[in-house]
C-alpha cells in the first residue's frame, strides 16, 4: 500500500515543471524523440544515484557541506546557463539547424544526468522525500533496502511520465520544425534555461 501512496506522490512531483522539464524538451525539440528519451534515461540515472545516496546517508554528508552544496548549485547553474546560451544561438540563426538524421545519444545522456546530479535540490529532496513512505515499523538493514525500493519506483514513474511527454511533443514535429516555429521555441526554451540557471545560483538553502 505504501508503494501506491509513494507512486502517486511520485506523479505529482514529475507533472511540476521544473529543470528536468526544461532540458528534456529542450533535447527533444532539438534533435527528436530518441534525443529526449536519452535526457530522460540520463536523468533517472541521476534521480537513481540520489536514491541510493539518499538510502546509504551519503546524501546527508553532501547537504551537511556547504561548500559541497555551493558547487553543485554553481556547476547545475553553468550547465543550465550554457543550455540556454546554446539555445538563444541557435534562434538567432538566420536559417536554424534541422534536426540530425541520427543524433548521438551520448550528449543527451550527459545532458540530464550531469544536470540531475549537479543539482543540489535534487539531494535536498531525495533526503526528505523518500524517508517520509518508509513503513513504521521498518528498522535495521531494512531501511536501506525499502529506500532502494522507493527510489526505484520514482524512476519508474519519472520515465513513464518523461516518456509520454517525450512522445507527445516528438509527434508534433511536423509543425514545431517549421522555421519561424522552431526559433520561437528556442528563444523559449533559452531565457527558461538560463531563468532556471540564475534561480539556481542566487537561491539559498
Amino acid at each position: 500500500m505504501y508503494l501506491l501512496a509513494f507512486a502517486g506522490a511520485c506523479v505529482l512531483v514529475a507533472m511540476v515543471p521544473g529543470v528536468s522539464t526544461a532540458v528534456i524538451l529542450r533535447q527533444t525539440l532539438r534533435s527528436g524523440r530518441g534525443s529526449g528519451l536519452a535526457a530522460t534515461l540520463g536523468n533517472e540515472t541521476g534521480i537513481l544515484l540520489w536514491g541510493l545516496a539518499a538510502a546509504f546517508g551519503l546524501s546527508a554528508l553532501l547537504v551537511a557541506s556547504q561548500l559541497a552544496y555551493d558547487v553543485m548549485r554553481v556547476t547545475g547553474a553553468v550547465l543550465l546557463l550554457a543550455m540556454g546560451a546554446q539555445a538563444l544561438w541557435q534562434a538567432g540563426k538566420r536559417t536554424p539547424a534541422t534536426p540530425e538524421a541520427a543524433p548521438g545519444r551520448r550528449g543527451p545522456y550527459l545532458a540530464g544526468l550531469g544536470t540531475c546530479l549537479a543539482n543540489p535540490k535534487a539531494a535536498v529532496f531525495a533526503l526528505s522525500f523518500l524517508p517520509q513512505f518508509v513503513p513504521a515499523g521498518v528498522a535495521g538493514p531494512d531501511v536501506p533496502l525499502t529506500l532502494v525500493t522507493l527510489a526505484l519506483v520514482w524512476v519508474a514513474v519519472d520515465l513513464l511520465w518523461y516518456g509520454l511527454l517525450v512522445w507527445a511533443v516528438a509527434g508534433a514535429r511536423a509543425f514545431l520544425d517549421r522555421p519561424a516555429v522552431r526559433r520561437r521555441l528556442e528563444r523559449i526554451s533559452g531565457v527558461l534555461l538560463i531563468g532556471l540557471g540564475v534561480r539556481m545560483v542566487v537561491e539559498s538553502r
